[in-house]
């Protein structure tokens, strides 16, 4: 029997104004050989609401800055169970759609966990997603970005962020993307 460490998350679709949408690779240190891509985010601190968390990260992860408010609304919820150098996690998520017209990734806010199973970032043009044989979490990614980019208007719809100067996160479950 599995026992699952419970935690929720906050995670960002960070897409620019070429409809790509940003996903960084990396590994589990307990199993090195699987490797796999996954949005920004990650954990809530304790106190921490989703679009908190998300923010947070994004700024960690990314450099870019983005208030709480400026994510509006999750465009998507998700349940998944996975294990991590390790430990199982139930993790509950909510994902967060930002739009950007460029962003110039800074990693320089990795955690110790990121700069050591992070290995790099790309920002990945969805049609390529659903043709390129490599695992990306989550697993719906390639549907779920074509259904919110065809259905929103990068001017109104999604909250558009400016870059601005920054400070300085792994779920499952995927799919070959």
């Amino acid at each position: 029997m599995t026992v699952f460490t419970p935690r929720r998350a906050g995670r960002v679709l960070l897409v620019d104004a070429t409809g790509r949408v940003l996903l960084f690779t990396g590994f589990d240190p307990a199993r090195p050989s699987h490797r796999y891509w996954f949005t920004p985010g990650g954990g809530l601190d304790p106190g921490e609401t989703p679009a908190d968390g998300a923010a947070r990260e994004l700024a960690e992860e990314t450099g870019l800055r983005v208030t709480p408010g400026q994510l509006g609304e999750p465009v998507w919820t998700e349940t998944v169970e996975f294990p991590f150098d390790g430990v199982w996690y139930r993790q509950e998520q909510q994902f967060f759609l930002v739009r950007v017209s460029t962003w110039e990734v800074d990693t320089a806010g990795f955690g110790e966990i990121e700069r050591a199973t992070v290995t790099g970032h790309r920002w990945w043009p969805v049609e390529e997603l659903s043709t390129c044989g490599e695992i990306c979490y989550p697993q719906e990614l390639p549907a779920l970005l074509t259904r919110l980019l065809a259905a929103t208007d990068p001017r109104t719809d999604a909250p558009t962020t400016e870059p601005s100067a920054g400070p300085p996160g792994h779920p499952e479950t995927g799919a070959r993307c």
